[in-house]
């Protein structure tokens, strides 16, 4: 078996087993603890020009199939394991999870000390790295991690985006004959959703509360996407810096108003950036299932999935005109926020799960909420 190699900008070198493809992919290297959810985490676009380290000890354990993907392929960079399982036993398996992301050209590096890797990326931030499926000169590999581009500056939506408009119709489907997931609400809302490289499982909520939904590309006019007529415009989630992004938060800024906007993520710091904000880069992230998230307009605690490594400075929003609704409990930075005179509200972290827990799903019944006060 070929030796893998990761290489990190600070000159420290991990080395391990190779699955996967044998290529070499340079990224910034986070951390996530989700304890499940592998195949969710590997194709959401979120994670374009990133390498993954998983800090659960064993990956790959249950497979792959096509109904988990959360878009049209892995978009991770390369994938860091503590034990990468080429044995996979799962009744809803079609594909072991080694060959869907080989297929993709997508390294594993197994047999890694993830804890050691997972502590540094902790203490000293995220880092460029590089990933070798096929062993290489250490050094080389450090030299190569150095040049790589960084992560802040860099505009990743516009890359991941669809090419042109759609029209999305699957809701969520039950996974067991015990599955509580109820049958979609009869349509009787029209959504346009802004591609920023956005999930599967959002899709398929926004369908759930009873909407058709027509996704358009990150490059979308106000103009545009205003002239279909939405009874909501949703603004999803993506990968990169939010701050390149001046024309979409330009658009939005247009829409304020003019109809219900929710957003998840990237979405969130678009909109902040909409209305005056500033965003900034976080030391490493928070990427996980389990990230405790403070509800000020109930005061209940919410178990969160998360996935972002910017922020938006609640002290560069204009309080009279922006509600602080959402508070991470972990760092006290900023999840959510709405707007005291128009139907617009947005959270940093995932309501849609996929994979996490479903505390905050209440959200889409709230975007339903905006939609129908707006129809009246």
């Amino acid at each position: 078996m070929q030796k893998a190699i990761l290489a990190l900008e600070d000159g420290t070198v991990f080395e391990g087993r190779s699955f996967g493809a044998s290529g070499i992919r340079s990224g910034e290297v986070v951390f996530n603890t989700s304890i499940t959810g592998y195949q969710e985490i590997f194709t959401d676009p979120s994670y374009t020009g990133q390498i993954v380290v998983l800090t659960n000890p064993q990956i790959g354990n249950y497979g792959s199939n096509e109904e988990d993907n959360e878009s049209r392929q892995p978009f991770i960079e390369g994938l860091v394991v503590r034990d990468f399982s080429p044995v996979t036993s799962n009744w809803r398996s079609d594909e072991d999870a080694n060959r869907f992301l080989a297929k993709a050209g997508v390294p594993i590096g197994s047999g890694m000390d993830t804890r050691q890797l997972v502590r540094r990326l902790r203490d000293r931030g995220v880092m460029r790295g590089v990933l070798s499926g096929s062993g290489g000169d250490p050094a080389q590999l450090v030299d190569m991690a150095r040049h790589a581009p960084s992560m802040a500056g860099l505009d990743l939506a516009t890359r991941v985006t669809t090419d042109k408009r759609y029209e999305w119709t699957q809701g969520t489907s039950k996974c067991s004959p015990s599955d509580l997931e109820a049958a979609a609400e009869a349509l009787r809302f029209h959504v346009v959703a802004y591609d920023f490289g956005i999930k599967h499982n959002i899709l398929r909520r926004l369908v759930q509360i009873g909407s058709r939904v027509t996704v358009v590309p990150a490059g979308t006019s106000a103009e545009d996407v205003l002239a279909l007529k939405p009874d909501g415009v949703f603004l999803s989630n993506g990968p990169g810096d939010p701050e390149p992004l001046e024309f979409q938060a330009s658009q939005v800024r247009k829409i304020v108003g003019k109809a219900p906007l929710f957003g998840i993520c990237l979405g969130h710091q678009v909109l902040g950036l909409a209305l005056g904000g500033k965003t900034y880069k976080l030391k490493f992230g928070h990427r996980g299932a389990n990230h405790p998230v403070l509800n000020k307009l109930t005061n209940k605690v919410e178990i969160t999935s998360q996935n972002h490594g910017f922020a938006v400075d609640p002290d560069s929003l204009d309080a009279s005109q922006i509600e602080l609704t959402h508070i991470n409990l972990n760092d006290q930075t900023l999840e959510g926020f709405r707007h005291r005179n128009h139907p617009v509200f947005c959270v940093q972290y995932h309501p849609e799960a996929a994979p996490g827990p479903h505390d905050s799903r209440y959200l889409f019944d709230d975007f339903a909420a905006l939609m129908d006060a707006h129809k009246k």
